[in-house]
């Protein structure tokens, strides 16, 4: 079962890798010494892949560190070295959902218009009944009846039961009929799906406070994980999202989705540099199976194979 979900991440991350590891191969072939120019050129690849300023800064410092103490000279040892770095500041371990603690187990999913949100929710309840979960929806998003439809399809889908209202309903009654729901039927997990937020209007965020606060009045310490969706695609523009989301509802863990459709992966390495949020889930392509657990160990991995 790992090596499966490892090579699902290796090919969810060729577009990065074949950018990333293309490109250091023909600048370390292009140098015969380890020199200013060569650092220069990796840190504006670092950049061009979307690891971020900051985190690029830190990476080659501590790559020139390596260099100098340990004396090396050969260019086709960086790319070793470089990796060394990146798993360093990535670090160990993973964070995944923990569901033990409670039940129900409340999911607040939160993110803006287009970044996968209702699929990524869908994903996750096809993969919770696998484990024998008894999972309920709540369709947060009521602005748009096509949300509603498209969640009650992957509730379908997931064999997952589902609580929805009339388009223009209260989201926050929605979320609150959920848990109710959830506590009358014994159910393990509640999702809650909430309307693609636009990040810059304070008004629709007040909206997800507001929904946060009525779960609360049904389940005092719900939502137990509030998940921000985002697409990897849009590079930088993620963590600009993560920082408004987490001003206003404290998020919990981010879920990083289309991963397989940009070949600047490294944003992965900004956010775990810039944001103090765990990434806990990544999509790596179309299929249900296709979200995993984030590991940094098993993503440096896949990206330097």
């Amino acid at each position: 079962m790992f090596k499966k979900a490892f090579e699902k991440l290796k090919a969810g991350l060729s577009k990065t890798r074949k950018n990333f590891l293309g490109k250091l191969g023909d600048l370390i072939r292009g140098h015969t010494t380890i020199d200013d120019d060569l650092m220069e050129e990796i840190e504006e690849l670092l950049i061009s892949a979307d690891v971020g300023v900051h985190a690029t800064m830190t990476i080659i410092d501590r790559l020139q560190n390596r260099i100098k103490i340990d004396k090396i000279k050969d260019p086709s040892l960086v790319e070793g070295l470089l990796k060394a770095e990146i798993a360093a500041l990535m670090g160990e371990g993973s964070y995944e959902l923990d569901l033990s603690a409670v039940k129900p187990y409340v999911i607040m999913v939160v993110g803006v218009n287009g970044v996968g949100k209702t699929t990524t929710i869908g994903k996750i309840a096809a993969r919770l009944k696998q484990e024998g979960k008894h999972v309920i929806l709540a369709a947060g998003d009521t602005f748009r009846a096509a949300a509603i439809d498209q969640l009650e399809i992957w509730a379908d889908r997931a064999g997952a039961q589902i609580v929805r209202s009339q388009p223009e309903a209260d989201p926050a009654a929605v979320a609150f009929d959920a848990v109710d729901a959830a506590l009358a039927r014994n159910a393990d997990v509640v999702l809650i799906d909430t309307a693609g937020r636009l990040h810059t209007k304070v008004n629709l965020m007040k909206e997800l406070e507001k929904i946060k606060r009525v779960v609360q009045k049904r389940l005092p310490a719900a939502p137990h994980e509030i998940l921000l969706v985002l697409d990897a695609t849009t590079g930088q523009n993620a963590i600009q999202q993560a920082k408004l989301f987490n001003q206003v509802v404290d998020i919990s863990g981010l879920v990083l989705t289309k991963l397989d459709g940009t070949a600047k992966g490294g944003i992965v390495i900004a956010i775990k540099d810039e944001l103090n949020i765990p990434v806990k889930l990544i999509g790596v392509g179309e299929q249900v199976e296709d979200i995993q657990d984030f590991d940094p160990h098993d993503f440096v991995e896949a990206l330097f194979a």
